[in-house]
């Protein structure tokens, strides 16, 4: 009997999930959500910048796991053989010659830029574009291979940016490490930036490293973006290695500080929605929709059917970036569960303003799940108002995040349910635009699975989903199926199986829920969604900021 780890980090808290290796049934787990973060620390809303401060991991990844620890049988922590960690990306941070974060030295301690740069930071959007457009007129389109387009959700964009706003950072930083690299080097005492393992899913999806390039965009490239970045690409890496492959082994300080083996193997990270495809139980075809703040959609496909195609808008496609021997393609949506937030806030404002707190917080609770159950009673018509799901801009098709939600068609009958059915419908659209660009590309879908708390807790949005895309959904089991595939790339990296293929096979958990089709929906929802492309493309042409 043997025991691995998953470490989920998510946009707000890190989850540990202790998961037996014979079957993938689930132990114990712990949460630990992030004190600055969720104070509002380091964050500008109104200007697109979201900043995590390194011991907010850090913290969160002692207390989790023993708390983790703490709830399971006696003897667990001596049978841990593995833990792996999965992150959300692109979410890189500047650090010293020792791997240090900026933000953990003196004098960078409060700042932003010497912290880690979340994935749904858009301050980079200028420097997005110049990415792109120096791409498109350079002897090789660096962005061939994540959809032709660079997103200032990404590495390059983010360096970019934070060098040219910040002399002291411009100064201090050697190298730059995505936390899913610097977390995983953390935990086996490793976090030298030139010798650390760096993950093959976050530098292929987001930092334009190819094989065929020999590794990341050239030096005269990136010199003639800005001579800022010249002499960077010999401080970052050369090689990548996929989630089966093992980082380390447990540092002395780490195994004393969480109570475990320093005999535990540390799997090479990946991204939260990569390992999360892992945990779903993903195969070649099979869509899987994590859904929480935003969306990431995942799908594989073998490469020697793929070949040399190129798809077009997305957000990269990257041998072995899931599973090790097949090509994972990554879209998503920017907003997703983002979208129901807005919704809720929008209508908790005056209950915040005029009753008890206390009070107040029971009823906003009650918010999304009573509107649900209104909008589901709602007939869809074809004169229904339209809404798009641009509140972050759009991520895919076609990565513009200069772009902003809209609403068409309101009138004096459409109350607060029927805004709520509407906002539902436009995360639907905007994931239905994703499918049919794969579609159009080559690339068939041949299921979709859901993975995320929307999946689990909304059966309307689920329903909705269901109608738009006229196809089934299963939802994956497990309540925490991302930090249920670091758990199995952990099995992998600790070699527990012999291919990461194996250990998903016996460690991943099935479904507990299908949501089919309703076909007297389907076909107004086309007829809606024609709606949705033309709103969107009169925004888009007209009203881009």
């Amino acid at each position: 009997m043997s025991y691995v780890i998953g470490l989920d980090y998510g946009t707000d808290s890190v989850r540990t999930l202790i998961v037996d290796t014979k079957d993938g049934s689930e132990i114990s787990t712990a949460v630990f959500y992030y004190p600055r973060w969720k104070a509002g620390k380091y964050c500008d809303a109104s200007r697109n910048m979201f900043r995590q401060h390194p011991l907010d991991y850090l913290e969160g990844l002692e207390a989790s796991v023993k708390d983790a620890l703490a709830l399971a049988p006696h003897g667990t922590a001596a049978k841990v053989v593995g833990i792996s960690v999965d992150t959300t990306g692109s979410t890189p941070v500047a650090v010293d010659r020792s791997g240090a974060p900026l933000a953990m030295l003196p004098g960078f301690s409060e700042n932003p830029n010497g912290m880690f740069i979340l994935w749904k930071d858009h301050t980079s959007n200028a420097e997005a574009e110049e990415i792109n457009q120096l791409a498109k007129r350079w002897s090789v389109d660096f962005t061939q291979y994540v959809g032709g387009i660079y997103s200032s959700e990404w590495f390059w964009a983010k360096i970019l940016h934070t060098l040219r706003s910040d002399e002291g950072v411009r100064d201090t930083a050697f190298s730059w490490v995505e936390h899913c690299d610097w977390i995983s080097g953390v935990l086996t005492g490793h976090t030298d930036p030139l010798t650390m393992k760096r993950s093959r899913c976050a530098a292929g999806h987001k930092a334009m490293w190819h094989e065929r390039f020999d590794g990341l965009p050239s030096e005269a490239f990136l010199s003639e973006l800005d001579p800022l970045l010249a002499g960077l690409r010999e401080r970052l890496f050369e090689q990548t290695f996929t989630a089966d492959v093992a980082m380390g082994t447990l540092s002395k300080e780490w195994a004393r500080r969480l109570g475990l083996p320093e005999t535990v193997v540390v799997g090479v990270g990946a991204f939260d929605a990569h390992m999360g495809a892992v945990g779903a139980g993903i195969e070649p075809y099979s869509l899987v929709r994590v859904m929480g703040t935003s969306t990431c959609d995942m799908l594989i496909a073998p490469n020697e059917e793929v070949g040399e195609l190129l798809v077009k808008g997305i957000c990269g496609q990257v041998d072995g970036s899931i599973l090790p021997g097949m090509l994972g393609m990554e879209a998503g949506q920017s907003a997703f569960g983002d979208v129901y937030a807005w919704f809720q806030n929008l209508l908790a404002f005056p209950l915040q303003q005029f009753l008890p707190e206390s009070e107040a917080a029971q009823l906003v609770e009650k918010i999304i799940p009573t509107f649900s159950e209104r909008a589901a009673e709602i007939p869809v018509n074809e004169q229904d108002p339209v809404a798009l799901d641009w509140f972050n801009g759009r991520r895919t098709p076609d990565a513009n995040h200069k772009l902003k939600a809209a609403i068409s068609g309101l009138n004096l009958g459409t109350d607060a349910v029927r805004l709520f059915k509407m906002l539902v419908e436009a995360t639907a659209f905007g994931a239905r635009h994703i499918v049919e660009r794969f579609r159009s590309e080559g690339i068939p879908i041949r299921q979709v699975i859901g993975i995320g708390g929307v999946s689990k807790k909304s059966p309307f949005v689920m329903q909705t989903l269901a109608n738009v895309l006229n196809m089934p959904i299963r939802i994956a089991r497990s309540e925490q199926a991302c930090a249920l595939g670091a758990a199995i790339c952990a099995a992998a990296a600790a070699g527990v199986y012999n291919t990461l293929s194996e250990a998903q096979a016996a460690m991943a958990t099935g479904y507990d829920a299908e949501y089919f089709p309703q076909q007297d929906r389907v076909g107004v929802y086309d007829k809606l969604y024609q709606k949705y492309l033309k709103l969107g493309d009169f925004v888009e042409q007209h009203l881009t900021s």
